[in-house]
């Protein structure tokens, strides 16, 4: 009867190297936007969080994550912090639980 004009078309060329790298092309620009999107601020924001924390003082009024402020009595070696939250009331706490440092201490003239 009638052909079709879908029908009388030949079959398409097997996909070359241009047409492969095409179908690949979104997603590579998904991952560049998750990229610049996601990735790169979170690490930025846990450098400066890593910088913060290593740069606590003894007398530095801190956050912790809990929530309490305290004052920095003592920067330990071991990942420890000594803080102070009350008059004669000391706690040990982990360097990264800091989240935010509200006071910070004057270095030593010397």
């Amino acid at each position: 009867m009638f052909v079709t004009p879908a029908f009388a078309q030949t079959a398409g060329a097997a996909p070359g190297g241009a047409a492969a790298f095409a179908q690949f092309l979104p997603i590579v620009l998904i991952f560049v936007i998750f990229y610049f999107l996601l990735i790169r601020p979170q690490q930025k924001k846990m450098k400066q969080h890593r910088a913060m924390v290593d740069a606590l003082r003894r007398g530095d009024q801190v956050v912790t994550a809990g929530g309490i402020v305290a004052k920095v009595s003592k920067v330990q070696d071991d990942g420890m912090v000594e803080v102070e939250i009350a008059d004669g009331v000391k706690v040990k706490v982990v360097k990264h639980t800091i989240t935010q440092v509200l006071n910070k201490t004057e270095p030593a003239a010397s």
